[in-house]
């Protein structure tokens, strides 16, 4: 597969997996504790990487949990935020700036932070009360994010099965693999087709829209240069269709929660207009080993791997790497 190391794969997924027992003691003593809110915060791509845990928590939960952008939560602040907030912050690095900024700003407040990043003398590791530290690099943080919301949930007796879930877990390193092994010709073929494409349209809805957000804006724009439009599969149809022609590339990503219908119905409608649209979907994938009452929470993990193959491919035909920036940690802002 192009530019995918196969061993490093699979030992910072199993890093990942491997922070359960910190995970579940963090969530238990915080619980014990009496804390009573959760604040995801992130930014950029792990503010959008919050959403899908945000959206399991409304729909299972009474439990207070909402996402926040790093920088707006310090300008803007949070009512409930206080001594009995657990607030979750991700850095790849370490190092992201608006969430360091973040962190002192909430444990001015009196919350317990908690950081999930893979280098442990990293500034974010080093600020939070509690940093669960994995192998550097790795990514996303859905393991992390759906281990904690899991048995956060499970606790108050509002998530089933959790104990099977998180079991099954360790079966991830092994099942994503071979997504991405599927996944390599679809998205060679995806990246040939689009090599000079300049512009998609991406929809994508339930726990699968912080993905679409964080792909339009994370990947095809600051690693593409592209330019893009999002729009939740719910919200298509209130204004951002009328963008759409016969040659608009449309990209819709489909998951397996109860929000698919949505985004068939977006779909139904994007190829009435467009003779280009291509649809990612997580059911295509067998996830040997995860039962199948747990596949529509992994979605953003597989939809996660199958892109990163078509990231790879469009790197290739369009000779711009993943890792060129003008601007983004190159410019003072």
């Amino acid at each position: 597969m192009l530019s995918f190391n196969e061993a490093e794969f699979v030992t910072q997924t199993e890093s990942l997996v491997a922070l359960r027992p910190g995970i579940e003691e963090t969530v238990d003593r915080l619980l014990d504790e009496g804390y009573d809110n959760v604040l995801l915060v992130g930014a950029g791509g792990t503010y959008a990487q919050m959403w899908p845990y945000e959206h399991l928590a409304r729909r299972t939960s009474a439990l207070p949990v909402r996402a926040a952008i790093a920088a707006e939560l310090v300008v803007s602040g949070d009512t409930r935020l206080g001594e009995r907030t657990a607030a979750v912050f991700t850095s790849v690095s370490g190092t992201t700036e608006d969430s360091i900024k973040a962190i002192d700003y909430c444990k001015e407040r009196g919350a317990h932070t908690i950081g999930f990043t893979g280098h442990p003398d990293s500034p974010v590791a080093q600020r939070v009360d509690t940093a669960l530290i994995s192998a550097p690099k790795a990514w996303p943080f859905d393991v992390q994010m759906l281990l904690f919301m899991g048995r956060l949930l499970s606790r108050r007796g509002e998530f089933q099965g959790y104990d099977r879930l998180a079991g099954e877990l360790a079966a991830l390193p092994r099942v994503l693999v071979e997504v991405a092994r599927q996944a390599e010709p679809v998205a060679s073929d995806f990246a040939e087709a689009h090599k000079d494409t300049d512009y998609h349209f991406l929809i994508g809805g339930g726990n699968l829209w912080g993905f679409t957000y964080l792909y339009s804006m994370c990947i095809l724009e600051e690693m593409q240069w592209l330019r893009t439009t999002r729009v939740h599969s719910a919200e298509f149809f209130h204004g951002s269709l009328e963008l759409l022609e016969e040659d608009t590339s449309v990209i819709l990503f489909q998951g397996e929660d109860e929000t698919r219908p949505l985004t068939d119905r977006a779909e139904a409608f994007a190829r009435r207009v467009s003779k280009d649209v291509t649809v990612f979907d997580t059911r295509d994938y067998p996830l040997d080993g995860i039962s199948p009452e747990f596949r529509g929470l992994l979605a953003p993990l597989v939809m996660d791997t199958v892109m990163d193959r078509v990231s790879k491919h469009l790197e290739r035909v369009r000779d711009h790497s993943l890792d060129l920036r003008r601007y983004y940690r190159v410019m003072d802002y």
